[in-house]
């Protein structure tokens, strides 16, 4: 069997980092123009872009240069720009979401929350405060993923291409928050694939397959490929989906960074929560999710029941059959090897992550 190793993405990750790096310093001496306010909110904006997997632009390079593209700063760029997306998006979740840490630390709103208290504000003022520049970072961020993809050093054509597909994951995005907002008014939980649909909507399209369509896009790959990414992209993103929603309850915070009592706190409708809402345990599990003062022990309580009632077990399932299902969009001829292979190590590090 012939064995394809895995090309080397480091210096096109490399290349990520110098755009971003460049683009939040022009960003910055644009707006110490205006004021050392918003220079300090640039400056917290980049702060939160930092540090984070890349995952977006990882998937982009992967595509490209496994279909043979060879200019990659070109990708590097709509690479950054997706990474600018994912920034945008995540800030402004926290704002609906109305939290104010992401991963232990303070996210924008959390910082000019804290820096309005320290000032003298009360807590509502300050809340206010922070949930508004948290809109507005979010905001420039947003613009900026669709200035650096207007940079990019590629033909009028593909970079229409490339709009379109950014813009179509904006929009998805949007549908999906909005459908995530309107799930918190449910008495219930609504039906599993209510739930996945949601999350492709929200996260699986500009996480996976708009990247993929992008890197494709790039390469000037045909028209089947670019479809059979996406179509690989959807049920990868519903697994890694799955996959989080798990972790969110029984993963390791150690290990993900992610906490385990905030799904539970928020009463968060996962795929976990709609399908113990139609079994007995729920009479239970329903008076102790969605309470802020869920304690350590009734955390713990709530997971037995997710146990018990078969829930988790079947999320694992869920998992298991759309990594299936994505493995098996890759079996087809227009996908070549190396690009399968390396397509094959994405489903196992998105399905294997926690572990």
């Amino acid at each position: 069997m012939e064995t394809h190793p895995p090309l080397d993405l480091s210096a096109g990750q490399g290349m990520v980092e110098d755009v971003l790096d460049r683009f939040f310093e022009r960003a910055k001496a644009r707006a110490a123009k205006l004021g050392p306010s918003y220079l300090s909110l640039w400056q917290t904006l980049e702060d939160s872009t930092a540090g984070g997997k890349r995952v977006r632009p990882r998937i982009l390079l992967t595509a490209y240069l496994n279909l043979g593209g060879t200019d990659t700063a070109a990708a590097a760029g709509v690479g950054a720009a997706f990474e600018l997306l994912h920034t945008a998006l995540i800030v402004h979740d926290d704002v609906i979401d109305l939290d104010f840490t992401r991963r232990g630390q303070e996210n924008v709103s959390g910082v000019y929350r804290d820096l309005a208290s320290s000032a003298g504000a009360e807590t509502g003022a300050a809340r206010h405060r922070g949930l508004s520049a948290g809109v507005i970072a979010g905001d420039l961020a947003l613009t900026g993923a669709f200035r650096l993809l207007d940079r990019s050093p590629v033909s009028p054509e593909t970079r229409l291409r490339l709009a379109e597909i950014l813009d179509d994951a904006v929009f998805a995005s949007a549908g999906g928050e909005l459908i995530d907002v309107d799930f918190s008014f449910h008495p219930g939980a609504p039906p599993i694939d209510e739930i996945l649909h949601m999350e492709r909507l929200k996260t699986a399209v500009y996480s996976f397959e708009a990247p993929l369509q992008a890197g494709a896009v790039l390469a000037g790959a045909p028209d089947e490929v670019v479809s059979t990414l996406g179509l690989y992209g959807r049920d990868i993103g519903i697994a890694y989906q799955v996959v989080d929603d798990l972790l969110g309850v029984f993963g390791s915070e150690t290990a993900t960074g992610k906490s385990t009592f905030s799904d539970l706190r928020e009463g968060k409708r996962t795929v976990l929560i709609s399908y113990a809402s139609d079994k007995p345990e729920w009479a239970e599990l329903s008076d102790l999710i969605g309470s802020p003062s869920l304690t350590a022990r009734g955390a713990a309580r709530a997971r037995e029941l997710l146990v018990s009632s078969g829930a988790r077990d079947h999320a694992r399932e869920l998992v298991r059959e759309y990594a299936d299902r994505a493995r098996q969009r890759l079996d087809c001829p227009a996908v070549t090897p190396g690009l399968r292979a390396a397509l094959s190590a994405v489903v196992d590090d998105a399905v294997n992550r926690g572990r």
